[in-house]
């Protein structure tokens, strides 16, 4: 038997390689390189389009229990992930170019893994199938999937640009991690006093934005996880200060104090010749982006090697129509995963790719099927997308706030961190 897999992002891709490596012959359709979306670049698989960064790399936290879980599970990404990371602070952030050409060469060696390069206009009519298409599901397959079952929900995703290293000016900036995590210099750091900062904001919520069909371009629905920090910055005068631009932890060595306002820098890769903006995620018209970045001091020569994006995300109604599996509740040969189920996040995508091919690998009878219980995060994140209950269903990712309570409360919020997290990892020792 030969279970297919449409799409080979992140979700896919973990799920072709739970497949593989129980025996099951997987078929991995992939419309790149024939066919691009705007947010995709390269032919490689498993390709990061927005950050390269996983979030937060402690195990008592929610995106690190995550990523734990993941690894005791045999996760091919975060194998992938944790051999070409680059130092991130507290975060775990990998060389974006190094990561999909790691997937890509182990999903092209494996035996039991055949890759087409085809889009799939329509879902199979029979045989098992994983359809991990991603949230930028190709119009033709998209109105299918909404034909046969219901309209489909939408919103706004969002890239920050990357500078290149040369071009920061340094005279103005200082390498550091907030509260000496890491290496404790693991990001530049771009400070601004609050005549520098009161420019820069007033310049940004008044900047040109690139406009988006069908769409009020000023009050767009985005994910507040990806939200333009033009979008942000309209909330309030010190929104942002509050938020990615926040000083906190960081003294400016030239100062000798706390800046009023700091926009980070995160390697994008591991030579450290190309610099993310933490938190910048963007729909300003390019030359916008180019002119009120540069306001900031550090970035007042910026070289762009990439400017921010903002594209159109698609997630179906998974409560009404997924099982916790991930398997559709009319049809148990077809699954779903990724951001297309309404899960959020890098690793959230792997996760349920991961989970649901360990079950599409356990409908072809090779395997036991697996739902982590909801006192992990895994299955936390498979409840939350099968719950009938909830009634205005938005994009979740990893948090604390999905997990069942403990039996003890526990006052200490690392303590009750740690103890979710020996909570849920006595699951994957037993």
């Amino acid at each position: 038997m030969t279970v297919k897999v449409i799409g080979a992002g992140l979700a896919g891709c973990e799920a072709a390689w739970q497949l593989a490596k129980r025996g099951v012959s997987v078929e991995l359709c992939e419309m790149k390189p024939q066919k691009k979306t705007p947010a995709h670049k390269t032919d490689m698989l498993a390709e990061l389009v927005c950050s390269n960064s996983f979030k937060a790399a402690r195990v008592n936290s929610a995106a690190g229990l995550l990523k734990e879980e993941m690894r005791r599970l045999g996760s091919l990404l975060m194998e992938c992930a944790d051999s070409c990371a680059v130092p991130a602070g507290g975060a775990l952030a990998v060389d974006r170019t190094l990561f999909s050409e790691m997937v890509t060469k182990r999903i092209k060696e494996c035996p039991n893994i055949t890759l087409r390069e085809i889009e799939l206009e329509k879902l199979p009519e029979d045989g098992i199938c994983v359809v991990a298409t991603g949230p930028l599901t190709s119009d033709a397959l998209a109105n299918d999937i909404k034909t046969r079952f219901g309209g489909a929900l939408s919103f706004f995703d969002a890239a920050a640009p990357i500078v290149t290293a040369e071009s920061i000016n340094m005279e103005k900036a200082f390498s550091a991690s907030r509260y000496g995590k890491g290496d404790g210099d693991d990001y530049i750091n771009c400070p601004m006093n609050k005549a520098e900062y009161e420019l820069f904001h007033s310049e940004l919520v008044s900047a040109e934005r690139t406009p988006l069909h069908g769409v009020d371009v000023q009050n767009p629905k985005v994910y507040e996880g990806c939200m333009p920090i033009e979008v942000m910055a309209q909330r309030g005068a010190d929104t942002i200060r509050f938020g990615p631009m926040k000083p906190v932890g960081l003294i400016d060595p030239r100062t000798g104090h706390r800046p009023w306002a700091v926009l980070q820098l995160r390697k994008e890769n591991s030579e450290g010749t190309m610099y993310n903006l933490v938190g910048f995620q963007t729909n300003l018209k390019f030359g916008e982006q180019k002119r009120v970045f540069g306001l900031i001091p550090a970035l007042e020569n910026a070289e762009f090697v990439r400017f921010g994006v903002m594209h159109r995300n698609t997630f179906i109604d998974s409560p009404r129509l997924l099982n916790s599996d991930f398997s559709l509740r009319s049809d148990s040969r077809l699954f779903f995963a990724g951001q297309m189920t309404g899960v959020e996040g890098y690793m959230e995508s792997a996760s349920s790719g991961l989970i649901a091919g360990i079950n599409a690998a356990a409908k072809a009878g090779a395997c036991e099927p697996l739902v982590p219980p909801k006192y992990t995060m895994i299955g936390a994140l498979c409840a939350y997308i099968s719950d009938e209950s909830v009634s205005d269903f938005q994009p979740m990712g990893a948090n604390l706030g999905v997990l069942p309570p403990l039996e003890t409360h526990i006052r200490d919020k690392k303590e009750r961190a740690q103890a979710y997290a020996d909570r849920a990892l006595e699951f994957y020792e037993s």
